[in-house]
């Protein structure tokens, strides 16, 4: 009888594992750099809507929803992040518009799987973004649901935006004082 029960598969990254990650993330960045904006959401959203329409393992379904909500944060009218906001959160998905990445995505079973730690890096390195806007939305919900203490959209979103920032400043500060600062960015 064979148990096919779910196995817990973990791996850590040392910092040279990272810096190979981050190098990545600038080739790609040099193959690409020259795309639009809109070009490298579009190839990001392409990877999340082709990866759902195939059917990708279970370990790259929640990572998908993570890399749909970091392309809805640039997509979304409301949210409205600008400026260097918005430039890095661009930078985070540059990676998904290079077709020449670490594993062919056609490969079955494991071709999603450096797709699923660049998301996982990103959204580590994108945490304080993540959070503001997934703040913004459950706020934006209860408004239309007419929930009473459900603060005004635009207030919301100037709220969150500013703590969004300050999480990022304390970030880089932490990394400049010696602490784990690493960046997929590079160096804090």
């Amino acid at each position: 009888m064979t148990d096919h029960s779910p196995i817990r598969i973990e791996f850590e990254l040392s910092d040279g594992d990272l810096e190979y990650f981050r190098n990545r993330l600038m080739k790609a960045r040099e193959r690409h750099g020259s795309e639009s904006e809109a070009q490298i959401i579009a190839a990001a959203d392409e990877l999340a809507k082709r990866s759902s329409e195939e059917g990708v393992p279970d370990f790259m379904k929640s990572r998908i929803e993570t890399l749909k909500t970091m392309i809805a944060m640039l997509q979304d009218t409301d949210w409205r992040l600008e400026g260097e906001d918005r430039k890095y959160v661009v930078n985070a998905l540059v990676y998904f518009a290079d077709p020449h990445d670490m594993i062919p995505d056609e490969i079955p079973g494991v071709g999603f799987l450096d797709d699923a730690i660049m998301i996982d890096l990103a959204a580590r390195e994108l945490n304080p973004e993540v959070a503001a806007y997934v703040e913004f939305c459950e706020n934006r919900d209860e408004l239309a649901e007419g929930v009473e203490d459900a603060q005004p959209l635009e207030e919301s979103r100037h709220i969150l935006q500013n703590r969004m920032r300050r999480q990022r400043r304390r970030s880089v500060r932490r990394g400049a004082r010696g602490g784990r600062g690493y960046s997929l960015f590079g160096s804090v």
